[in-house]
């Protein structure tokens, strides 16, 4: 980890709680936060160094100035979006982060081509296709936070109904990050022992459903916000595996060019993360059900993609 930089665009709750749990492992030796809101940037900056000092990590926290700052990152990760606000639209929200998304990645190219970057901002499969448009890098050099997450609450709601396996269980969910997303029962396992023989198909169903507004369920209870402290966890699970090159497998977001039969078009499958990025795509034996599910999926985020053909790479 010796020299690894890490910058954050966008310092809201999950760029800040992500920042402090890279700082505080000590995952890497800089981290660069990076926001439009200067006195919160550089207060995040000042509190989360003096947290990393308190827990005598070697990790240097700094705020950035400008562009510029972001040069010699090894990874970026992009929060930076606003979130939907009552009276605005579905596309509205798409043409307004999409927006978002070229500035920050003008920056990107600018300074830190060589960066692997992380996209976190929503509509998630719709910014990864953005990012990679806007800035030409080949397609394993971005990749979207979503799998991680949504595989996360779909192990807590596991655990919840069955009431033993903690920190052994492995979930697995594809697709799009978002109401069609695809959660995998017999992928999915408690110490090796697959969910369809532990739980009879009713309770499989419920915790399906319970995955798919994981999200929404938090929205609703804070009425002001929405989840960060699982998604900064797995956005931290991606930077670990990608600085130290640990070839690990997670469920991501990315360009699919012929896999599960898709092209030119974002959705969420297992894939091997190491310093080079998205280095493998892995394609699932999926059964008729779960292949229309993922189906509807793909659809789903294709409508998004059109939206942005259309009223944005248009213009």
């Amino acid at each position: 980890m010796i020299n690894k930089k890490v910058s954050i665009i966008g310092v809201g709750n999950v760029g800040s709680t992500l920042a402090y749990a890279l700082a505080n492992k000590g995952i890497c030796s800089s981290i660069v936060l990076k926001d439009i809101r200067e006195n919160i940037v550089q207060a995040m900056a000042l509190d989360i160094s003096q947290s990393a000092n308190a827990a005598k990590s070697h990790t240097v926290v700094q705020a950035a100035r400008d562009g510029k700052d972001l040069e010699n990152s090894d990874v970026i990760v992009v929060t930076a979006g606003i979130p939907r606000k009552p009276g605005m639209s579905r596309d509205d929200l798409l043409l307004t982060n999409a927006k978002i998304m070229k500035s920050v990645i003008d920056d990107i190219k600018t300074y830190a081509s060589k960066a692997i970057v992380i996209i976190v901002s929503n509509p998630l499969d719709a910014m990864v296709y953005t990012a990679l448009k806007t800035s030409g890098f080949p397609a394993n050099q971005i990749v979207g936070m979503a799998g991680i997450l949504d595989s996360a609450r779909m192990s807590h709601f596991i655990l919840e109904k069955i009431g033993f396996g903690a920190g052994q269980i492995e979930s697995s969910v594809m697709g799009g990050h978002g109401d069609d997303m695809v959660p995998l029962p017999n992928y999915s396992t408690v110490a090796g022992v697959p969910i369809p023989e532990l739980l009879p198909k009713e309770d499989i169903e419920e915790i399906v459903e319970k995955t798919k507004n994981g999200g929404l369920q938090i929205v609703k209870l804070l009425e002001t916000g929405s989840a960060y402290y699982a998604p900064a966890h797995a956005t931290s699970l991606m930077v670990e595996a990608i600085l130290n090159n640990q070839k690990k497998i997670y469920p991501c977001s990315v360009y699919l060019n012929g896999e599960y039969g898709y092209k030119d078009v974002v959705g969420g499958v297992p894939v091997m993360l190491g310093s080079n990025g998205v280095e493998k795509i892995f394609e699932l034996k999926l059964d008729n059900k779960q292949k229309e599910l993922f189906d509807k999926s793909i659809s789903s985020v294709k409508e998004l993609i059109d939206t942005l053909e259309n009223k944005f790479f248009q213009d």
